[in-house]
């Protein structure tokens, strides 16, 4: 292999032994735990927000408790940069170990934290502080887990190793969905409120033992010998790639978040039952489950680039027609039937995006420099999504408001996605291949 972009030099190889199943498991199931606290927060934004930040208007209260979600994403560059920075100097492991322990305290926190009714004002602040230490915490996993997965994958398998991230990150979307819409069930609309939601969290913090014995049984990737950059001609390349991966990045996670958002939406503002509103939340992970793994594949076998454009092009031209029925109709099926085609498009292409900025990053600086464009990317974009689509339906009266939101950063994300350059292997060394084919037959 070369230094090029678009393939790891040689030496940045691990030196591990192959990768084995229960390693991708550790990796992928911590990530998965720690999602699921996290939008566990935003499937419950309504509850929360009725227990730290009372308010006869209901939509202000709502608002105060997405502007709480979304200041732990001001927390994640700060944990991208210190826990990037571990993983890059000591190890992944010792990080990701740090990381989901942090996360573990969070989650607890919170859910143990008392209402405003109780503490008085002591409770916002301290709903506030568990919710920067999650931000922090999640800030450092995407990084070193993604430079374990990239360096310990064989080279023509980054793609589907890397889906694994985004596919267990929805299997938290599944689980979440599944306990809420079985509390929503079971509970009546006040007992939700006053600890309905904490079950939830208290469900995943019960996990949290388990996720760190397996972390600890993980094998190093971290290479001893590295390659630097290449001069400052490669530095400003890096620089251009890391534009690029930022504002993909920012599309996918406004995307996402808006998809998350469903169970809200249908509730708050298509006053849909509860119950009905979390088969949004619960169809958004099955269909990742089953979509990311397959769009991780096909990034192998054809290429980063076909496997981006392709199916955000489907999502560019089906987001407002969409949402369009389902404000029509407000019926289950159409529910259903929009979060599986959205969600679909938006997340074959997700490992793509993920894999190609890796695959272009030293392994020196590999997890912080991977942990920093992402958490840019998520705490500014990600972060403000459901405050923005909430403040802008609420503003406009629309129901359209989240599928225009939605439509302006696909068509942004699509743009950079078609100046990135390929990086999969599988183009990037046939390419080297018919060059030196060429220039045999010259001679």
């Amino acid at each position: 292999m070369t230094s090029a972009v678009g393939a790891l030099p040689e030496s940045d190889l691990p030196t591990v032994a192959t990768l084995k199943g229960r390693h991708v498991a550790a990796v992928t199931a911590g990530n998965a735990l720690e999602f699921y606290d996290f939008l566990t927060y935003a499937f419950f934004a309504a509850q929360i927000g009725r227990t730290f930040f009372p308010s006869t208007d209901p939509a202000t209260s709502l608002l105060a408790s997405l502007a709480t979600f979304g200041a732990g994403f001001l927390m994640r560059p700060v944990g991208a940069l210190t826990i990037g920075r571990m993983a890059d100097r000591v190890g992944r492991k010792p990080a990701m170990l740090l990381s989901f322990t942090l996360m573990g305290v969070a989650m607890i926190g919170l859910a143990l934290t008392p209402g405003y009714r109780a503490i008085g004002v002591a409770a916002p602040i301290l709903a506030i502080l568990f919710r920067l230490i999650q931000g922090f915490a999640l800030g450092g996993e995407i990084g070193p887990n993604t430079a374990y997965l990239i360096e310990a994958a064989p080279a023509h398998r980054r793609g589907l190793y890397v889906s694994f991230q985004y596919m267990s990150q929805d299997g938290a979307v599944l689980v979440s969905g599944l306990v809420g819409f079985g509390l929503s069930s079971m509970l009546s609309d006040s007992a939700l409120d006053v600890w309905g939601w904490r079950a939830a969290f208290l469900l995943g913090a019960a996990i949290v033992p388990f996720g760190l014995l397996l972390r600890r049984e993980l094998a190093e990737t971290l290479p001893a010998h590295t390659t630097p950059v290449a001069g400052p001609t490669m530095t400003r390349r890096l620089a251009t790639l890391a534009a690029l991966g930022i504002v993909m990045l920012a599309g996918g996670t406004t995307v996402g978040y808006v998809m998350n958002y469903l169970t809200t939406y249908a509730t708050a503002t298509l006053h849909m039952a509860t119950k009905v509103g979390f088969l949004a939340t619960i169809f958004v992970g099955l269909t990742g489950v089953v979509t990311d793994p397959i769009g991780g594949w096909l990034s192998d076998r054809f290429g980063r680039k076909p496997t981006m454009i392709i199916p955000w092009t489907v999502l560019l031209l089906t987001a407002l027609p969409g949402f369009f029925l389902l404000a029509h109709f407000r019926t289950t099926g159409a529910l259903i039937g929009m979060t599986i085609a959205l969600t679909a498009a938006a997340d074959i292409s997700a490992a793509s995006v993920l894999v190609a900025v890796t695959e272009t990053l030293p392994a020196r600086t590999r997890a912080g420099s991977l942990g920093l464009i992402y958490a840019f990317a998520i705490s500014i974009f990600g972060g403000s999504t459901q405050f923005t689509v909430a403040w802008l339906t609420k503003l406009t009266h629309s129901p359209l408001a989240p599928a225009w939101y939605m439509t302006v950063w696909v068509a942004i994300a699509l743009l950079a996605m078609l100046a990135l350059p390929e990086t999969a292997p599988v183009k990037t060394m046939a390419g080297r291949d018919a060059r030196g084919q060429g220039r045999a037959s010259t001679r």
